[in-house]
């Protein structure tokens, strides 16, 4: 997680097919820490990625138009930019990647 020129860089691991869209835990992958994002939907044509950047910005607590993909649309590991994000943001992102202990 990163905060710069007005947007918030979100490390994401997806998990594509789940049987259930779930958005928490911990993944310590080539990104560095990041959240995990279960999806319903299959790795193909791209619909995974963008299910992940609906239930992210769900998550979140913003408009699905401010979280867009940075890179990784081909691979689990993906970074996703938040556009203006809000001051409490970086604590949800923090809650829900690494539970709600400090």
């Amino acid at each position: 997680m990163t905060i710069a020129d007005d947007t918030l860089t979100v490390a994401v691991r997806v998990k594509p097919g789940a049987s259930r869209t779930r958005v928490g835990g911990r993944y310590d992958g080539p990104l560095g820490p990041a959240l995990v994002v279960a999806v319903h939907a299959p790795a193909v044509d791209g619909r995974a990625t963008e299910a992940a950047r609906r239930a992210l910005a769900d998550a979140l607590g913003v408009r699905p138009a401010a979280v867009s993909l940075r890179s990784g649309a081909a691979s689990r590991d993906k970074l996703f930019l938040v556009e203006r994000p809000h001051a409490e943001l970086p604590e949800v992102l923090r809650r829900l990647r690494d539970g709600s202990t400090p």
